[in-house]
């Protein structure tokens, strides 16, 4: 896969996190605007959240049927004519329907970038495309916050979504322009009525399943960090506001680094092989943290620095379970990426929604979820190997 296709599917799968990241600075302003309190406001991210999952399940069967260009450029023209939308809403309520449609026509991206993957690679091949990806996907959270918070104190919140409608356009002509169509003519169109039998199937495959939960699991403990971090950096430990970025952003480089760590080992060993040795780093630095937070400590750095190994790893351990679960997909990798990505970012949503239920003034909240996640995302990626060794050995007598 060359360098051009790589910097698109990049562009496009960077779709969900940008539209959360980079507004998450202009909450404020927009309360303000809108004569309401940042609990309201919230309810924008609500919508995104949900427009995110449901989108997913709706792509998949419509890629196996269209093929993949057509699905993915009325997604982004969707998401670009809704991200106008946000940035001239007159209220509240019209902001948080954008915001769902927006999600509607961003979710494409995501879904229809890793079947694009999975129609051109192998599973080895694959993984090392989706580490690359990382590397585009993770300079989102790196910059957007500090881009956003710019954006908002010069030119208003509007202009984030501005922002967004010409990032989103200039990623429309790109798709237009340079990237064909990549589902193989060979292959047989999957009618729409049978969409739900082919999600009934996929839920039959258990190493699939497997594989998908025990990415998404592992991304539900960055969302965790992710809902958590706010408080615990600035208002527990006092750390000045604009520089949370920074230290946001030092947890997005080490994943970023460890991705591209990830496609170099990939040349020597699978991508099965790597993901069951980083999900145990995982777990152990997630269990660190956890002892850490409970410990009480007045500095913060006993906590950054297990944090930061945890997230690193995830530049591992999500780029391998998508290739894992993706591979072998075959006439069915749209619909196999939706609900991977439905699955993924429900459990993850429901991580990040359980830090602020157990919200208690203290760490351990945030630090609990994301250990627990470790422990869930271990037992998954066990129980995934054994009925994965037992598959292959049924196949070789």
């Amino acid at each position: 896969m060359n360098l051009r296709t790589i910097l698109i599917l990049g562009a496009l799968s960077a779709f969900g996190p940008l539209a959360i990241d980079f507004y998450l600075p202009g909450f404020p302003a927009m309360a303000t605007y809108f004569g309401t309190d940042e609990k309201h406001i919230q309810l924008t991210l609500a919508a995104y959240f949900l427009g995110l999952s449901l989108g997913q399940l709706a792509y998949g069967p419509v890629a196996d049927r269209f093929g993949r260009r057509v699905p993915l450029l009325v997604g982004v023209s969707l998401f670009t004519l809704a991200s106008l939308a946000c940035a001239f809403a007159p209220n509240l309520e019209w902001l948080i329907g954008a915001r769902f449609v927006q999600a509607l026509g961003g979710c494409a991206g995501m879904v229809l970038a890793r079947a694009i993957v999975s129609d051109k690679c192998n599973a080895v091949e694959s993984a090392k495309v989706f580490s690359q990806l990382m590397l585009v996907m993770g300079l989102a959270p790196i910059l957007a916050p500090m881009l956003g918070g710019l954006l908002v104190n010069t030119a208003g919140w509007q202009a984030i979504f501005l922002c967004l409608t010409v990032f989103s356009a200039a990623c429309l002509a790109a798709v237009a322009i340079g990237l064909p169509e990549s589902m193989p003519a060979e292959h047989p169109r999957q009618p729409l009525s049978g969409a739900l039998r082919q999600y009934a199937n996929l839920f039959k495959d258990h190493v699939f399943i497997g594989h998908a939960l025990t990415g998404g699991i592992a991304m539900a403990g960055m969302f965790s960090y992710i809902a958590g971090s706010p408080f615990v950096f600035i208002k527990l430990y006092g750390v000045p506001a604009e520089h949370y970025g920074w230290l946001f952003g030092t947890n997005a480089a080490g994943f970023i680094l460890v991705a591209q760590i990830n496609a170099r080992l990939l040349r020597k060993v699978g991508p099965a092989f790597l993901l069951s040795r980083a999900i145990w780093v995982y777990l152990a630095a997630g269990l660190t943290v956890l002892g850490v937070s409970l410990m009480r400590t007045e500095q913060l750095w006993p906590l950054l620095v297990p944090l930061f190994v945890c997230l690193a790893s995830l530049g591992c351990i999500i780029p391998n379970a998508s290739a894992c679960a993706m591979n072998g997909q075959g006439r069915r990798a749209g619909s196999a990426s939706a609900l991977m990505g439905f699955l993924q970012f429900s459990v993850a949503a429901g991580a990040a929604s359980m830090v602020g239920v157990l919200h208690d003034g203290t760490s351990t909240p945030m630090t609990m979820v994301i250990s627990l996640c470790g422990v869930l995302a271990v037992s998954a990626m066990v129980y995934t190997r054994r009925l994965q060794r037992a598959r292959d050995a049924l196949v070789s007598a």
